[in-house]
């Protein structure tokens, strides 16, 4: 839950496995990318120029080939990580969906994503990967462009070539959709637009006659840990005969939404995240329809500045930006309503029926740890028996993607038999 500056942006480029599946703003291309709000007709169309729109099926609305890859190919892609490289085994073919999806609104509107498909024998599972934070300015590193340095791009599509049929929603706000405001860390949509891709996925796979079978797996870091995690309990309460979980690893996602604003709001520390709660804040404000003027939430001059420009810099001292009164009202609970919108977001508190794996790093300073601690204890509390916590140890929001990224696959690997 988190932007890059600029040095560390390009530092993190360079950065081999952590840069690839940090799964924050992924590094950026010079590569053009299709843009895939130009390739979706209505639903009920035909085929057309290596384009297959399903006009029958439930969600799916177009697809499109984007390119096929050896598993050689795929294997440098992780140059310099010796240990991924050598996991790829299937060649993949890599295609743009678009699909029906209903916004936070509940209007019905089309979304996209990307499905990595091995080329295999056997049935396959199906991996959902949620990606983290991705700022308007790198909308083009959305999966359902494919863009070189993007995380579906390079380690996501090395998981394919294992045996997984990934399917890689944009998320709305990106891709197709990307007239729409992102609803960012808004759990609800992340998931439903989420498990829409997957559905589009299965009828794609139907479709084009890919054999899959029915275990559903679940990996997302950060803002995607976060989707992961909502995705999941989603899946469990309203799909759980049509699409079971079979098991899923979020990674380092801010979880316990009302406990992580107090802990922003009493912090005297220097926050380097702050201008990602903004965002979450306006996102909230819209999507609960709230419509708090920007001086109800921050201080002068951020608030004129901020409704000017919502992505503009802010200080990194908490007591600096937000406004005292909107401070006491979360701290105290005082704002029924602004209570109930953070609380409507709290995704720490239920019962997993598959196994379920939190991975994070205990010294990570954006999205502190507790939130996982959290999870796990109330999880635990509600008797769930395979839930387990993974604390890498030392590990910050950056440092801690690779071991992530390994021990994720393998917790879901066990699974896969």
């Amino acid at each position: 839950m988190f932007l890059f500056r600029s040095a560390l942006f390009a530092r993190l480029c360079l950065g081999g496995l952590a840069a690839a599946l940090l799964a924050t703003p992924a590094c950026k291309s010079n590569s053009p990318a299709p843009d895939p709000t130009t390739t979706a007709p209505a639903p009920g169309g035909t085929t057309t120029g290596g384009t297959t729109t399903g006009g029958t099926s439930a969600v799916l609305t177009n697809s499109q080939l984007l390119g096929e890859y050896s598993a050689a190919t795929l294997a440098s892609r992780a140059a310099g990580v010796p240990l991924v490289g050598a996991l790829a085994q299937y060649p993949i073919k890599v295609y743009r969906l678009t699909y029906r999806t209903r916004t936070p609104e509940g209007q019905e509107t089309t979304a996209s994503g990307a499905v990595l498909v091995p080329t295999a024998s056997q049935a396959l599972p199906v991996l959902s990967y949620q990606h983290g934070t991705l700022l308007p300015s790198t909308e083009n590193q959305a999966p359902s462009y494919y863009a070189q340095g993007s995380d579906v791009w390079s380690i996501v599509s090395i998981l394919a070539s294992t045996g997984y049929v990934v399917s890689a929603p944009d998320y709305l706000g990106y891709g197709a959709s990307k007239a729409l405001p992102h609803p960012y860390e808004h759990a609800a949509s992340l998931a439903s637009a989420s498990a829409d891709m997957l559905r589009a996925t299965r009828e794609f796979c139907a479709q084009q006659k890919v054999s899959v079978n029915q275990k559903n797996f679940l990996l997302g870091y950060s803002e995607g840990g976060y989707a992961t995690m909502a995705l999941h309990k989603l899946l469990q309460e309203n799909y759980a005969t049509t699409l079971p979980v079979a098991a899923s690893a979020p990674g380092a996602g801010a979880y316990h939404k009302s406990a992580f604003a107090k802990y922003i709001l009493q912090s005297t520390q220097p926050l380097s995240f702050l201008s990602t709660y903004v965002w979450v804040l306006r996102t909230y404000d819209r999507v609960y329809a709230l419509n708090r003027p920007y001086f109800f939430y921050y201080q002068e001059p951020y608030a004129t500045q901020l409704q000017a420009n919502p992505f503009g810099d802010v200080p990194s001292q908490a007591s600096q930006l937000f406004a005292p009164a909107f401070s006491q009202a979360v701290l105290t609970n005082s704002d029924a309503a602004l209570s109930k919108t953070l609380a409507d977001n709290d995704i720490y508190d239920w019962k997993p029926t598959a196994p379920l794996a939190l991975f994070h790093g205990t010294a990570d300073d954006y999205v502190p740890f507790f939130n996982s601690q959290d999870a796990y204890d109330a999880m635990q509390k509600r008797g769930a028996t395979q839930v387990e916590l993974h604390p890498i140890q030392g590990g910050n929001h950056f440092s801690s993607a690779a071991a992530y990224t390994l021990g994720a696959y393998g917790f879901i690997s066990q699974y896969n038999k």
